[in-house]
């Protein structure tokens, strides 16, 4: 049986698997707050593995492994940047936004954020959000429907036009049928799935350059700059400025829509405490995975055409057909593991949040709605991905500080037991969104340091000017 057949029938088995969850899903969902927060019932692994899974996407199988085969040893720094993202919203947002949206009822993160009170700005405040969210999350699906695009490209040799039909094809399916279960399931086997491929993979790389004594050796005869400077011509202060700006990516968890609605979802406190272990673990075997895998690539294999590729290349090269079958297969999985949170998150802001008059008292016609909203993101993201190609590494990032900058500062501070004027909630959410796009669209500073730290630190600073106790106003 050839390579590619195998590949081909290992994707196939994995889709009938997820169309088939997504057909269980269909009976568990009522109404909007199945369809959108599963009815508050995940369990520890589903919610870890699946935040999990839709945080990472395939910026983190395909951008981190070929980041670290285009910078070398400076790409080490994305392991702690991403792990204390983790680490803040599984210690810090976690055990207060699940109480806390229980307690007012919010099934969205914009609802939460704009608060229950009736005030003249709460429906510009909610419609802003629903924008960001569209805006953001359109370029970063764009980006998961081009790394399918590639996949699926360099393995069949099919257009790239062709090649994301069919990964945006797959992924609406199983939303359509069963909403939130159908995404929170999914993404557990797709998480899983990565997990083990971030464990098989690299430590095959690692066996075949000679362990770590060997990699260490190989990076050194490359000329390596050290862990300050992604390249040997930089100064010491700008490779400094490219660490600390590598770790501004962790700033960005906590705003993100796809990914704190889990923790809204949450059982029960028992169910956090154990996801929290699952989730670490998991972003420490991933991370550290695909680092490995970049550097060990970028010793053994001689100057690639696209940094990216680097992973289909390794399991190519280095695993038995039907085993790069599986591995090819942890790639759709990240991409489908984000891509199908953020098209259910951008549905929620659109028929639940904004006031385009889409709620409905019929819960069956609601659903519809919001079914259709997730056909349409799909297909402007489809047509962002075609024409207008990006770095999938790049694009994702961008999108991720965009929505983080608007929405983290806001949730940090109301977590933690103040109350905002909304006009300070909405200047906040669109100095933070805003400037984020603008800074994007200047040169970029060793390791976007601007664009990931500044916007935040505005945003924040200006909801903080416009909070007080939630105890004194009471």
């Amino acid at each position: 049986m050839s390579r590619t057949v195998v590949i081909v029938v290992t994707l196939v088995a994995y889709n009938i698997l997820l169309i088939g969850i997504g057909l269980w899903a269909r009976r568990r969902t009522r109404d909007e707050d199945d369809f959108f927060l599963g009815g508050r019932r995940l369990g520890p692994w589903v919610a870890a593995i699946s935040a999990s899974a839709s945080s990472s996407s395939a910026w983190t199988l395909l951008g981190v492994s070929g980041a670290a085969y285009l910078w070398g040893l400076p790409a080490i720094w994305l392991i702690p940047a991403t792990i204390s993202g983790f680490a803040i919203n599984w210690f810090f947002v976690a055990p207060r936004l699940m109480p806390m949206s229980r307690a007012s009822g919010a099934i969205t993160l914009t609802g939460f954020l704009a608060g229950n009170e009736p005030t003249p700005l709460r429906p510009v405040i909610v419609n802003v959000a629903a924008f960001i969210t569209v805006f953001a999350f359109l370029f970063y699906i764009a980006a998961q429907f081009q790394a399918a695009g590639n996949m699926f490209n360099s393995l069949f040799d099919l257009s790239m036009e062709t090649s994301m039909l069919i990964g945006a094809g797959i992924v609406v399916i199983y939303i359509l049928l069963g909403g939130f279960w159908a995404v929170s399931v999914t993404d557990t086997v797709q998480g899983l799935l990565m997990a083990a491929s971030s464990i098989l993979l690299p430590a095959v790389a690692l066996v075949t350059v000679g362990g770590f004594d060997g990699l260490m050796a190989g990076l050194r005869a490359l000329n390596e700059p050290g862990l300050l400077s992604w390249s040997t011509e930089q100064t010491a202060g700008a490779g400094l400025a490219f660490a600390v700006g590598l770790l501004g990516i962790g700033w960005g968890y906590p705003g993100q829509p796809h990914v704190v609605n889990r923790f809204m979802a949450l059982r029960d406190a028992q169910a956090l405490k154990h996801g929290r272990r699952i989730a670490m673990g998991w972003a420490f075997v991933v991370y550290i995975g695909m680092v490995i895998l970049g550097l060990c690539a970028r010793v053994l294999m001689n100057e690639v055409p696209d940094n990216e590729q680097v992973f289909f290349l390794a399991a190519d090269e280095l695993l038995p057909p039907v085993v790069a079958g599986v591995v090819v297969a942890a790639v759709l999985s990240a991409i489908m593991s984000t891509t199908d949170s953020q098209l259910l998150v951008a549905a929620s802001s659109v028929t639940h949040d904004s006031s385009l008059r889409l709620r409905q008292k019929n819960p069956r016609r609601q659903l519809l709605y919001s079914r259709v909203i997730v056909v349409m993101m799909t297909l402007a993201s489809v047509a962002i991905a075609i024409f207008a190609s990006a770095a999938i590494f790049s694009r994702v990032l961008f999108a991720w500080h965009a929505v983080g900058s608007a929405f983290g500062p806001i949730l940090l501070i109301r977590i933690s037991g103040r109350d905002i004027r909304p006009g300070f909630v909405l200047t906040a959410m669109c100095v933070g969104f805003l400037g984020t796009v603008i800074i994007n669209n200047f040169p970029d500073t060793p390791g976007d340091i601007l664009e990931r730290y500044l916007p935040f630190i505005l945003a924040f600073a200006i909801a903080w000017a416009g909070s007080r106790s939630a105890r004194k106003r009471t």
